[in-house]
């Protein structure tokens, strides 16, 4: 039976790598007081297209011997937790706390062609802060913050962070004369992909610009910093607009402020737009080194239009983490974990006669929260260690035997000793499954 493209699944000691990942995530998000919530896996196909965004491919949902006029028509599956977020702040706006800072770590669905790095079903972590209104940029700031953190603790190769301003490209182009903004910076975006010269050409051929405004385009494109010296060379460039202003000072608070994460370079990149046009401000992209052909793998920003009601609007900042995107190629690369089960310890068995002696260990141990399982069969005991062993259960316990004490041995390193249930526990590090490293196959090769 061959796989279905684009919906990946992991083993056991792989899925452990990603419960490690989401529950470190939830973690930090935790501290910083995000709340989290959950949204249906559903929206009606108005909502998911309501921004436009025809250029995903929505996955419809339609029960097999539905009529054309039945009520649960014209629904599909959510593509990202944008979407479902802004209509949820919407639905529930009166009973909300605003600035309402919110977590969500959910399945999403998008009918892309599967290729690495990018799948039909998947799943993503976003945090967004949302407010009534007005919303005070110090929180674009802090959204920068709490990702960085949460990245710093993932176990993968260094991470880029990469900051822009909207506002520093909309009144840098404004400066320079430009009428229409907002058709140039989409061009602008492409330059990881598209070669500067027909970058160039397409200033002048789709956004009408002179050969001169297009080579000052792509010169502001080029200024990337790891500290705040971006704006002088911005300024270097001679081009003048309160816009720009505003924004290259917005700039310079993200990248100091978000700076000093382990394993995150922070660094305004004036090449990064982001395609969509409702990003208003702060704009985020992240790159990973080794990685870079899968693109940016946590992306976001300012958006000052999330959500309307006709009365009130909810501006948001937010960034979003594609936890697939990130690891099913370093899982592919041999990233896993030490275990295959949650289990600590192995209860051996003796025989059938005494397994509820064994039983009663492993509750003991349970109920002060040591995952433990009782051997499958009373095999000799060289086999059963070799069944933890196998699944990397690191200790495997004897129970008491007439004169005989309860033993437990770290199967390891095979020291053994004495061990009341009641009382003993293994070291804090090994309690649950653990993240490591395995060659990968053209390191074998």
């Amino acid at each position: 039976m061959s796989k279905l493209s684009g919906f990946p699944e992991f083993l056991p000691a792989e899925r452990n790598v990603e419960l490690i990942v989401l529950d470190h995530l939830r973690t930090v998000f935790d501290l910083h007081g995000f709340a989290s919530i959950e949204t249906r896996a559903v929206e009606t196909m108005d909502q998911l297209l309501r921004k436009g965004e025809i250029d995903k491919e929505v996955y419809v949902l339609r029960r097999l011997q539905a009529g054309e006029g039945d009520s649960d028509s014209g629904m599909g599956l959510h593509f990202d937790l944008t979407v479902p977020f802004a209509r949820y702040v919407l639905e529930n706006a009166g009973k909300l706390e605003f600035p309402f800072r919110r977590y969500q770590i959910q399945k999403v669905w998008r009918g892309e062609r599967p290729q690495q790095g990018r799948f039909r079903e998947f799943t993503q972590a976003d945090i967004d802060i949302v407010a009534k209104d007005e919303l005070p940029f110090h929180f674009d700031v802090e959204v920068a913050q709490v990702m960085a953190e949460a990245l710093s603790g993932l176990p993968v190769p260094q991470l880029t962070l990469q900051v822009s301003n909207r506002k520093v490209l909309e009144g840098f182009y404004l400066g320079l004369g430009i009428a229409e903004p907002t058709a140039v910076m989409p061009i602008v975006d492409k330059l990881d992909k598209v070669p500067a010269d027909k970058i160039a050409e397409q200033l002048q051929t789709d956004a009408g610009l002179t050969a001169e405004q297009a080579a000052t385009c792509l010169a502001l494109a080029d200024v990337r910093t790891t500290d705040e010296s971006f704006v002088e060379a911005v300024r270097a460039l001679g081009v003048t607009h309160p816009l720009l202003d505003e924004g290259l000072e917005e700039l310079r608070q993200v990248v100091i402020g978000a700076a000093g994460a382990k394993g995150v370079d922070i660094v305004a990149d004036l090449r990064i737009a982001r395609g969509l046009d409702y990003y208003t401000g702060t704009v985020f992209e992240t790159r990973m080194a080794g990685y870079e052909h899968l693109g940016s793998i946590c992306s976001g920003g300012r958006y000052d239009q999330l959500a309307s009601d006709g009365k009130n609007t909810y501006p948001g900042v937010g960034i979003s983490l594609g936890v697939s995107r990130l690891l099913v190629p370093l899982v592919a690369d041999g990233l896993t974990a030490d275990r295959s089960v949650p289990s600590t310890v192995l209860v051996a068995l003796v025989d059938e006669e005494s397994r509820a002696a064994s039983v009663d260990v492993a509750s003991a141990l349970r109920a002060r929260g040591i995952p433990a399982e009782v051997a499958a069969s009373a095999q000799k005991f060289g086999k059963q260690i070799r069944y933890a062993e196998r699944r990397g259960i690191p200790f495997v316990w004897f129970p008491a035997n007439g004169d005989e004490p309860h033993k437990v041995r770290d199967i390891r390193v095979g020291d053994q000793a004495d061990a009341d249930p009641a009382t003993w526990a293994p070291p804090a590090g090994d309690l649950k499954p653990r993240i490591l490293r395995t060659p990968s196959k053209e390191q074998n090769t």
